[in-house]
This record gives C-alpha cells, structure tokens and sequence, in this order.
C-alpha cells in the first residue's frame, strides 16, 4: 500500500481544480491555460514521435513552441523515427528537444545482448523508457501527452489531469475520436510518421511493433501487452504497477 504524501495530496487537489477548470474547454484552450497561464507550474511534453504524435505537437507549437519535447530514445526505434523527430521538430519550429537514453550500465547488466523484449518486455520497457522517464520529467511540474480514451481500455476512464509520481499529466486530447484527428492532419496538412503508410497505424519500438489493421494489435503482437509502462507506474519504486505506451 502507497500511503498519502503531503505532495501527492497537494497534487491531488491541484488536478481536481484542474480538472473543473477545463471542463468543456478544447484542447487548444487547456494548453494555453497550462503553457502561457502558468496553472500546473513548468510543462513539457511527452512525443514517441509515433504515427498521431505530430497532433499534440502542432497545438503546443501554435502556442510555445519552445516548449520542452522529451522523447525516449530506447535505442530500439525504428531509422525512421529517428529521422521523423528532427522532421517534426523542423517543421512546426519547435525549439527544444530533450532526448532521453538508458543508462547504459543498466542496459549492459540487464540485457547485455539486446533480445531482453524477446523474454520480459516489461522489464525491456521499464530499463528503456520507465526509468529514463523518471529521471528527466522530475524537472518539471506536468507532462503532456497524446494520450486518448478510445485507444484502449486502460484508457477509457482517464481524466484530463492525473497525477503521476510527482509531476501531473496532462491529457488535453483525451477526448478526441480517430475521425477529429485524421480531420486535423488532412485540415493542417501535417507531416505523418512514413510508416503510417506502409501499414503501421501505431509505432513502437522496431522489434515490438508490426503492421496492422488495429492501432494497438501492432504493439506487442502475439502477447497480453498494451501499454509499455511509462503512463501507469505511481511510484518510483513500485515495480510491480509498471506491467504495461504512449
């Protein structure tokens, strides 16, 4: 059992405000709230640079495009995520990319041969994106991500704001449909992740992903998996609660 913090009550109590204020408010109204307003202290965001990445990045640079983007590089991904992201950051004239690596140590002790996802890719995923996830976003005060309700089941009941560990997370488009975000690539002619057309409608990890006709059946085909991790862990030492991306 996790027991209450005066922090985590605090954070508690700033998403339920949060989470009235920006009732009914769209996207692009919580994240000038958040990025020009100050109201959930020091903003970054959260980009796997994955196949609908570039919606959230469009809107937070539209605004402030000097805002922190961190991304996790798993030393996994795919070449052309890798270009993608310089693409991406080029073209909305986003200015600030923190890219994240695992330690190395860790990566040497644990999977020295580079086939860990092959026997735990939920320890793969924690070394790779969980712990660097950790060790970066306690400099700021929220994390924005893309996240969405219909993407998964996990994710149906998410609230705009939660907490996680000790920074909240912020999910401004949690309530768009797959329709609004093909309607705002094709309205802002917006630069897709290149795998999206040979077959990919979600993007991982290279050995973790394959084409699909499911956003999610691509991810981890053939295992129990939806989630890699980053989105459900609460504490920094609970390990067991990170059995699950973006």
């Amino acid at each position: 059992m996790v027991l209450a913090t005066r922090q985590s009550i605090e954070l508690a109590e700033v998403a339920e405000t949060l989470n009235a204020r920006f009732a009914g408010k769209s996207a692009g109204q919580i994240l000038s709230d958040i990025l020009h307003g100050g109201v959930a202290g020091r903003p970054a965001v959260l980009s796997s640079f994955g196949a609908e990445a570039v919606v959230l990045l469009k809107l937070v640079a539209d605004r402030k495009p000097s805002t922190p983007v961190v991304f996790l590089e798993t030393r996994k991904h795919f070449p052309e995520t890798l270009e993608y992201v310089d693409q991406v950051m080029d073209s909305l004239g986003m200015t600030t990319l923190v890219r994240v690596r695992p330690d190395p140590n860790q990566l040497l002790a644990a999977d020295p041969d580079g086939t860990l996802h092959i026997t735990d890719s939920d320890q793969c995923c924690y070394i790779r994106k969980t712990l660097p996830m950790i060790g970066v976003l306690k400099d700021y005060d929220c994390v924005l991500t893309g996240r969405k309700r219909f993407q998964t089941d996990d994710r149906q009941a998410m609230q705009t704001v939660e907490v996680q560990n000790n920074w909240l997370r912020i999910n401004p488009l949690a309530e768009w449909s797959q329709q609004e975000i093909d309607a705002f690539l094709d309205d802002q002619q917006l630069m897709q992740h290149p795998l999206v057309a040979m077959g990919f409608p979600s993007i991982g990890c290279a050995p973790c992903t394959v084409p699909s006709d499911n956003a999610r059946d691509g991810r981890w085909a053939g295992i129990d998996k939806t989630e890699c991790g980053i989105h459900q862990f609460g504490n920094e030492d609970d390990r067991a609660s990170t059995d699950g991306n973006d």
